[in-house]
């Protein structure tokens, strides 16, 4: 299998603060900047200076950390937009228009080959000024394609280094995002970036297309943070790669770090049965699952836990049955007849109908009190 060639460009410092209440501060995005470094991330979006003098601060300030990651930021096609990012040092500008003929006429009201020769001028003046540039076409999912292609053409025409492919409202499912991409990486030699929101839930699954189409920067959010629904989650993109993609060089075992870093930081708590970073994804009650595990965990486990830094864990509820409880009374440091196991098994079951956790200091009673004999 050939390896996807892909790069991550993470915008959870930009995008991923755009989520309603959520703000970073500047030591905040300095530890989630420190953590994604560390992780392998290619491309890290510090935010968008033009918003405020403390973001253009905080742009600034991770610029500075001396990191292996390239720095961006977002800009409209507007001159004081492009001189705050040559203002804090990164080394990639994010140029975007909207491209939509939806948000041509709500936004700009000018004919949309005025937009675009306003924001060709302005890649040419982020070039010049030798930032890399990103040129990015926001509702792309819902632009007239012979425009998007004339946008990305000329966009690389003028000296673009990457071209970029908002699905802005979440617009796109996977089949669509793979025609659609087959098709782009076709009209220029310049990479391609995909940018996914997950308004019906297809963020991660349309990045991951994306890659598979020719797609190389990916773009994530820890924990898929985001406006409305969210992005394409860092953790769940991260993990395809390394397992279906073959791109191994992330330090996938920090992903658990950096994921409650920025559920402190945000406040957005984690669901449970969130993938690769849920307190459930590698949580097993079900008896026929955990006596395949035992054996083998790859009967039921596709990602290995190691891999991204977790352990399995076995909960006894109704559906456990004799394998999980003997497993977990002997990992207590205790042993049990035949007859007792049954016993606390049909206690287990009882309690956890009347939606009690079993957590290990109520098992070790239950155990504890059937070595007694107490009924």
């Amino acid at each position: 299998m050939n390896a996807w060639h892909v790069e991550i460009c993470d915008v959870t410092l930009r995008d991923g603060e755009q989520t309603p209440g959520v703000s970073f501060t500047r030591e905040e995005k300095m530890n989630i900047a420190q953590v994604l470094d560390e992780v392998g991330v290619e491309v890290i979006e510090a935010g968008f200076p033009i918003t405020s003098p403390y973001e253009k601060e905080c742009v600034t300030a991770i610029s500075n950390l001396g990191l292996s990651a390239r720095i961006c930021c977002l800009a409209r096609a507007r001159k004081e937009d492009v001189e705050a990012a040559i203002d804090c040092g990164v080394d990639m500008v994010s140029i975007f228009i909207a491209t939509s003929d939806l948000h041509i006429r709500t936004k700009y009201r000018k004919p949309r080959e005025q937009v675009l020769a306003g924001a060709l001028s302005m890649v040419e003046f982020a070039r010049d000024h030798g930032l890399q540039v990103r040129f990015a076409a926001e509702d792309a999912s819902r632009t007239d394609p012979g425009f998007l292609r004339e946008v990305f053409t000329r966009g690389a025409e003028h000296g673009a280094d990457l071209l970029s492919f908002a699905d802005t409202v979440g617009y796109l499912t996977p089949l669509q995002v793979h025609a659609i991409v087959s098709e782009m990486v076709t009209w220029t030699e310049k990479p391609l970036c995909i940018h996914c929101h997950n308004d019906l839930g297809c963020a991660s699954a349309n990045t991951i297309t994306a890659a598979e189409a020719g797609a190389f920067q990916l773009h994530t959010t820890v924990n898929g943070i985001g406006e409305r629904a969210g992005n394409a989650a860092l953790e769940e993109v991260l993990v395809a790669c390394r397992l279906k993609g073959g791109v191994e060089r992330y330090d996938l075992t920090l992903i658990k770090r950096l994921s409650q870093l920025v559920e402190a930081y945000s406040r957005i708590p984690v669901s449970k049965t969130k993938a690769v970073v849920g307190e459930n994804a590698f949580a097993h009650e079900s008896g026929i699952h955990i006596a395949a595990i035992l054996e083998d965990p790859l009967t039921y486990e596709f990602v290995p836990p190691e891999l991204v830094g977790r352990e399995r864990r076995f909960i006894l509820g109704k559906h456990s049955g004799r394998h999980a409880l003997e497993h977990e009374v002997a990992r207590l440091g205790y042993s049990l007849s035949d007859a007792q196991i049954c016993h606390v098994l049909d206690r287990v079951k009882v309690y956890s109908e009347h939606k009690c956790t079993i957590t290990d200091e109520i098992l070790l009673e239950l155990v504890k009190n059937e070595q007694k004999g107490s009924p």
